[in-house]
């Protein structure tokens, strides 16, 4: 059975990759914010709007490779009651930063399999990260490290690099934190005689 990976996620392709996995990798077209805009506005939760994206992006490519089996991933930040989404640019990473210093936030992962224009699983996983209280000066050397990578991530932070300088606690699946929650898709992937048991 073929796999699709409806994501151009180069660390999600390298999760599934490094697992033993082959895919190829057809990134679904969808807009996502305006998926999202009547969901915000009718008060869906983090992990409701991260599942209901994982799905549209699923049934997007689902729709036009019907024979494969489709894996779709998203992930939501969520603080202080507020959802973020990956920093515009260097300006607003250092703002966002800043704002998380010293608190705790949540990073909710959602991951679907559809086949056929169905949707066959889904599954939602949450971690929470708790930043150390750094100064400006260090956000402001940190920034200059990472340069531009820090803009592909929801939280302007790559935990698997040199944004675990930024923790001071972690609660939670790594895989959830790097926004695909592996251990379970590879059961279900089991499950659907993708894997070998």
């Amino acid at each position: 059975m073929s796999l699709i990976l409806a994501s151009g996620s180069r660390i999600r392709a390298e999760l599934l990759k490094n697992a033993g996995l082959e895919f190829e990798v057809e990134p679904s077209e969808i807009d996502e914010r305006a998926v999202e805009a009547p969901l915000l506005e009718a008060g869906f939760s983090p992990d409701d709007l991260a599942s209901v994206l994982a799905e549209a992006k699923a049934q997007d490519v689902s729709s036009r490779r019907p024979e494969k089996l489709v894996i779709a991933a998203d992930q939501i930040l969520a603080f202080d009651g507020a959802r973020h989404t990956k920093p515009e640019d260097m300006a607003a990473a250092r703002r966002q930063l800043l704002k998380f210093a010293g608190k705790t936030h949540e990073l909710w992962s959602a991951v679907v399999l559809a086949r056929g224009g169905e949707t066959l699983w889904r599954h939602i996983s949450v971690a929470r990260l708790t930043m150390r209280a750094f100064s400006p000066a260090f956000v402001g050397h940190y920034l200059a490290d990472v340069g531009e990578a820090a803009l592909s991530s929801v939280g302007a932070y790559q935990l698997e690099g040199r944004g675990i300088q930024l923790f001071e606690r972690i609660e939670g699946d790594y895989f959830t934190i790097l926004g695909l929650p592996l251990l379970p898709l590879l059961d279900e992937l089991r499950k659907q005689g993708v894997l070998e048991r």
